[in-house]
């Protein structure tokens, strides 16, 4: 009698982890939900851990996320002492079943010609009692070996990076699956100074809300990078299409924006002052903008009049019912000329950009 032949459940994937811009793991768990189905398991600063049914390429079509990793071993206890290092040595060795990452990593990373090359990465926050030096040294060590013989050492665009990242209590291991793209993305050909990051704006688009057929206007523009990813949401939704409209009170804005954006069209550019746009009233869905910064102007006095100027046109040409999605540093400031035309705020995420603590804020216009 022939024997019955036992059932066997594939090995589970090991676990993902994103790291995100501080301040919106929020934004980038929903979007890991929403888009991959993904199961999140804990967010922290800096981080969203999940798992999913199966490696694919669309973790990498993320927007939110700055990259993403296969995780080898993580842990929210360090010591801040030189005992740490000897935990990092041995965890790195014992824990991670190396060959099974890297079959999953070369999954969506398949081999270029030629020797493979690799590096190992060892990033740390915060106070410890140890130098990054010292934690990469016994990251090191506990690699020893792994790294198959003949693959070649790489500081540039290395095929396989393994990263140790140190942010006060927490350490997190894992294999990178994205590479430097997901975060700086390839439609950026041109730069103005304090440009916002791509995943920011992928962020603020996803808040706005996007839906078909709607018109979506950022009236100070900058690079376009909004603009970019607003319409990268619209490029993803079935129905009629969405109307993207932007402008810049300075000439060379609109000029790099005008670069960055030739491959998403159309996207409505033109050279304007966003106090006096030249657009019908209650003729737009959403506004999604990044108004200047303290710091960016040439005075501090200059930034009340700003916003208030814009918030009249926003107000003007925003339909009733429509949402607002502000980056700012002076949310006061912002809320303060918001009271008077009766916007509710929706909701507020403190981000940190360019080195400075901001408000991402979404805002809903009365009926």
């Amino acid at each position: 009698m022939a024997r019955r032949r036992e059932r066997t459940e594939a090995p589970e994937l090991p676990a993902l982890y994103a790291m995100v811009h501080t301040g919106l793991e929020p934004v980038a768990a929903d979007e890991i939900s929403r888009e991959l189905g993904g199961e999140v398991k804990k967010t922290t600063r800096g981080f969203v851990v999940f798992r999913v049914n199966e490696i694919t390429p669309d973790l990498l079509k993320l927007r939110t996320t700055e990259d993403i990793f296969l995780m080898a071993w993580g842990s929210d206890s360090l010591a801040f002492e030189a005992d740490d290092l000897d935990t990092i040595r041995k965890w790195t060795a014992k824990k991670p079943d190396w060959p099974a990452l890297f079959k999953l990593h070369h999954l969506l990373r398949p081999k270029t010609k030629g020797r493979p090359t690799f590096n190992i990465i060892c990033q740390m926050q915060g106070e410890h009692g140890y130098r990054r030096s010292d934690a990469r040294e016994a990251f090191r060590a506990g690699l020893e070996g792994i790294i198959p013989r003949g693959w070649q050492f790489s500081n540039e665009n290395a095929w396989l990076e393994i990263w140790l990242t140190l942010h006060g209590r927490t350490a997190v291991c894992g294999v990178r699956l994205s590479d430097r793209t997901m975060r700086h993305r390839t439609y950026k050909y041109e730069h103005i100074p304090a440009s916002l990051r791509p995943t920011a704006a992928a962020a603020m688009a996803r808040l706005a809300g996007i839906g078909p057929g709607m018109t979506v206007l950022d009236s100070m523009c900058g690079a376009g990078t909004i603009l970019i990813e607003a319409s990268e949401i619209g490029r993803r939704r079935r129905g009629d299409p969405i109307r993207i409209i932007g402008g810049d009170i300075d000439a060379n804005a609109v000029f790099v924006a005008e670069q960055n954006t030739q491959r998403f069209g159309p996207i409505d550019l033109a050279r304007w002052d966003a106090a006096d746009l030249p657009l019908p009233s209650e003729s737009v869905d959403r506004i999604i903008c990044n108004p200047p910064f303290g710091k960016q102007l040439s005075s501090p006095d200059e930034i009340g009049p700003l916003y208030e100027a814009a918030a009249w046109e926003w107000n003007r040409v925003l339909k009733p019912g429509g949402r607002a999605v502000l980056l700012v540093m002076e949310q006061d400031l912002l809320a303060d000329v918001l009271r008077p035309l009766r916007w509710k705020s929706a909701r507020q995420l403190r981000v940190r950009v360019l080195g400075q603590w901001t408000t991402l804020s979404v805002w809903h216009k009365p009926d």
